[in-house]
């Protein structure tokens, strides 16, 4: 049992090195190369499982606010171009996936008003693959159920009723007390770090606000922020709210002005 934390321990302790841009620390037990072939791999299979749209007008539109933002990405984070694939589909979704590979629905064209709104999509997206937030959850559930099997383990050898019942409870405790806080950690992360990005790739920053109020009028019913794994509408526009002084500069930095249509 001490062998086994302290294996974990010195996982943690070895791969809590790696720092997001915004300085947090992460635990990354995965290397990029891996990533990158996982996000391929779940690529192609989107590709030969969904619908992809034939229409030439929407995909010149979205590869060219695709293309502005990419511009800017850290070579770090992908050396090579970036896939862009338009799914037709009446889901509300993107994606962006380690590898250089970005997926959007034709759905999400009907809540993104303009270029901008698409650019605050797009950025966010890439922010979740430059800050490895894929890394990070798939470290982290996998730390989970090593901390489950030690759990199970450890109760095995102990003379305690309703054994699977205070398991139970301990996962309930990492899903509802670990995994979703970091997930919507990640989600505010990638919001300001999209933010900004969108930004230094010329666009309106204070679009990423107006893309939020969009959203929240579209998910009605959506479940409290503490069960979710997204904040809510409401803290999204709050965070880009506060951060748009940062990412106003930024965009008047910037030189360039894209025209997508």
């Amino acid at each position: 049992m001490k062998s086994t934390f302290l294996i974990i321990a010195t996982i943690i302790a070895v791969s809590g090195c790696a720092k997001s841009s915004t300085g947090r620390n992460q635990i990354t037990l995965f290397s990029d190369s891996e990533l990158n072939k996982m996000g391929a791999t779940s690529f192609e299979e989107l590709k030969e499982k969904e619908k992809i749209s034939q229409d030439m007008a929407t995909n010149n539109y979205v590869q060219c606010v695709a293309k502005a933002v990419t511009k800017n990405v850290s070579k770090q984070a992908h050396s090579g171009d970036w896939e862009v694939v338009v799914f037709d589909s009446d889901q509300v979704n993107a994606f962006a996936l380690p590898g250089g590979k970005i997926g959007v629905y034709t759905g999400i064209l009907k809540v993104a008003q303009g270029q901008d709104q698409l650019a605050a999509i797009i950025g966010h997206e890439i922010a979740h693959v430059t800050e490895r937030h894929s890394n990070e959850r798939l470290s982290s559930n996998q730390l989970v159920q090593m901390g489950a099997a030690v759990g199970g383990a450890v109760l095995s050898q102990q003379q305690i009723e309703n054994k699977e019942t205070w398991l139970m409870v301990g996962l309930g405790i990492a899903q509802y007390g670990v995994l979703m806080p970091y997930s919507r950690m990640h989600e505010s992360e990638a919001d300001i770090v999209g933010q900004d990005l969108m930004a230094q790739s010329g666009f309106e920053p204070s679009a990423a606000i107006s893309l939020w109020q969009n959203m929240a009028k579209q998910s009605k019913g959506a479940p409290p922020e503490f069960l979710s794994t997204h904040p809510s509408n409401q803290t999204r526009i709050n965070d880009l709210t506060e951060n748009l002084t940062k990412s106003k500069a930024i965009y008047q930095r910037s030189t360039v002005r894209p025209s997508c249509g």
